[in-house]
């Protein structure tokens, strides 16, 4: 059973990683925790998804204040765990997890264009295309979720 937990002292050090050739659209886990870190002050909420007591991925996402959102900002399955459902699983936890603090009834997300298993999830899970690309980074592609 998929479950997330707060990311802390106690088990933040698991080797994570995907394959050499979804390196370009994941970012590495400790960086993942760096911007944790750095959005500290936006309720960042890192999760290492488990299954069982198996950690097999971690996500991150956190509050937007300024245009009244959530940002889910990453969600990284190591590659000895994908294409078992656990992203999906683990996303829809997240997005529960939002719901429930009830601050913003919106989420937005990018993806790395040319990475279609990203793309795919996140219609399944019912984002949709903004038309936008990130500022700073041309090659993410904007999604929203709203309502939440």
């Amino acid at each position: 059973m998929v479950r997330l937990e707060p990311i802390g002292p106690d088990n933040w050090r698991h080797k994570l990683a995907v394959r050499e050739d979804q390196k370009r659209f994941v970012g590495r886990s400790t960086g993942i925790l760096a911007r944790a870190y750095a959005y500290r002050e936006l309720r960042s909420q890192a999760r290492l998804i488990l299954d069982g007591d198996t950690p097999v991925g971690l996500l991150l996402y956190y509050d937007w204040p300024e245009d009244g959102e959530y940002v889910f900002s990453h969600l990284l399955i190591d590659q000895r765990y994908q294409r078992r459902g656990f992203g999906e699983a683990a996303a829809r936890l997240a997005l529960e997890e939002m719901r429930a603090d009830g601050r913003y009834s919106q989420v937005s997300l990018c993806y790395v264009e040319g990475d279609e298993p990203a793309r795919l999830l996140y219609e399944k899970l019912g984002f949709r295309h903004t038309g936008e690309v990130d500022e700073v980074d041309s090659d993410e592609i904007l999604m929203v979720l709203d309502p939440l």
